[in-house]
């Protein structure tokens, strides 16, 4: 383990270790754990697609975002030469926005070295990633979560996140990013597992909700 990336999610074994650690230190992810069973892994690929993707992905229903990036990959435009080459009409005809096509040109043209991420430490992929436009904070902490497999990686501006936490830890209100970041530190060095165990809480509490 490279002190300084902290533990890689690789296997579903880790996700395992993560939620029994959590379930130890606090009884309310043990009372979560029980009702959602085993977490996903999620682990996904990492590069220039992966990004791209989540540009794609953004304000647009997920039905959308897998059509548009279906016409992107059927037209070859997933990597950066392509999307740099490629005129505004191609890029339209795909599905991309104006502010979108501008979003895909300013990540093609940032030069990321993508393999040297792996060995970056995460509050400077972070600071790196979200330096191109279009890039939030939220999209660069869940690249470092699932993308690069940080265990130690929170999303704290992620609303199902903030609702699951009000939900499981009986808040009158649902936790701003700053409050649930404040209270993520607990849950290191496993942060990540916490965000897989409460989305999948999340969609646990929210079915329960449904049938009152």
């Amino acid at each position: 383990m490279r002190h300084d990336i902290g533990k890689i999610i690789k296997t579903q074994a880790c996700v395992e270790e993560g939620a029994a650690w959590l379930a130890a230190q606090d009884p309310r992810f043990a009372q979560a754990l029980a009702q959602t069973g085993p977490l996903p892994l999620r682990r996904k690929p990492d590069g220039f697609a992966q990004l791209l993707s989540a540009i794609v992905s953004q304000q647009v229903s997920v039905a959308s975002a897998n059509a548009i990036w279906g016409r992107m990959k059927a037209a070859g435009l997933t990597g950066p030469r392509k999307i740099k080459w490629a005129s505004d009409d191609d890029l339209r005809a795909a599905g991309l926005s104006r502010q979108k096509i501008r979003y895909a040109r300013a990540l093609s043209e940032a030069g990321i070295n993508y393999k040297a991420l792996r060995d970056t430490p995460t509050q400077e992929v972070i600071a790196t990633l979200t330096q191109v436009s279009g890039i939030g904070v939220w999209t660069a902490e869940i690249y470092a979560m699932f993308s690069l497999g940080r265990a130690d990686v929170f999303a704290p501006g992620d609303l199902a996140l903030q609702e699951a936490a009000r939900i499981l830890f009986d808040m009158e209100a649902r936790p701003k990013e700053k409050h649930l970041r404040k209270m993520a530190e607990d849950w290191s060095p496993w942060r990540s597992v916490a965000a897989r165990l409460l989305w999948a809480y999340y969609h646990v509490a929210k079915d329960r909700e449904g049938i009152r």
